[in-house]
């Protein structure tokens, strides 16, 4: 027995005629034989995979797009991107770039950053997963390099950064800090020091010559609510994902 409630954040920059992004929330589904609250859509938790699949199906008809249309990754903390003109699963990346019309691309995180791109004026999409390992690794410079092989051009690319960690609770040890730019390392007020992903996310993209007019970063933290959001550092092996999908429409 099933009762659903799906909710969603809609970035206003990648909402169009022609794109359309959502960032899914944790939310209030319920389903009493899940094990993990809400809209879990991670294969990777600690959830009867027919849940999990019920659970996409149910994404798929929300954002109106076959789950066939759908590129889903199973990631890896790399820094791997894949053109892709077709859904499914794919092994081993960490982002998608796309110019086939009604494909939807979707990330899947619990304290990363899904970050969306979209060129409404070239028809290119794009979606990586940008935790502090892909982020030092440059996963968002690969995703914009990769649009820009199919037609986009930089100052025609819009951006979303979902709600991720917080510096004020993303607490590292100095071999994840050393491979920072100390301004966005805190060491004031904590006995260890302090990542500001989302800080470097954007520093990152406006270096690669995307305006900063053109980047929208949500302030939410997913460690900060949990009503809202799963957090892996918060919950661990029983956090759930959410997903930012982001569709070029036919």
């Amino acid at each position: 027995m099933k009762s659903y409630q799906l909710e969603v954040l809609s970035p206003k920059k990648l909402n169009n005629q022609s794109i359309q992004s959502w960032f899914t929330l944790k939310g209030k589904l319920v389903r009493e034989d899940a094990s993990i609250h809400g809209l879990n859509l991670g294969y990777n938790t600690e959830e009867n995979p027919d849940i999990i699949r019920d659970n996409r199906d149910l994404l798929a008809e929300f954002i109106n797009t076959p789950k066939l249309n759908i590129a889903f990754a199973k990631q890896v903390h790399s820094n791997e991107i894949r053109n892709v003109e077709q859904g499914g699963i794919y092994l081993n990346v960490d982002g998608f770039v796309s110019k086939t019309p009604g494909i939807a691309l979707a990330i899947q995180v619990a304290d990363c950053a899904a970050v969306l791109f979209a060129d409404e004026e070239n028809g290119v999409i794009g979606a990586c997963h940008a935790g502090w390992r892909g982020a030092v690794a440059d996963i968002v410079l690969n995703t914009i390099k990769e649009m820009e092989v199919i037609g986009a051009t930089k100052n025609t690319i819009s951006v979303y950064i979902s709600p991720c960690i917080s510096s004020a609770k993303f607490e590292v040890g100095e071999e994840v800090a050393s491979q920072f730019p100390d301004e966005f390392v805190i060491r004031e007020g904590s006995r260890k020091p302090h990542i500001d992903l989302k800080a470097f996310l954007i520093h990152q993209l406006e270096n690669a010559g995307i305006a900063n007019e053109r980047i929208e970063a949500n302030k939410d933290c997913t460690y900060l609510d949990s009503q809202a959001y799963y957090s892996y550092r918060r919950e661990g092996k029983r956090s759930g994902r959410m997903m930012g999908i982001i569709k070029l429409n036919d």
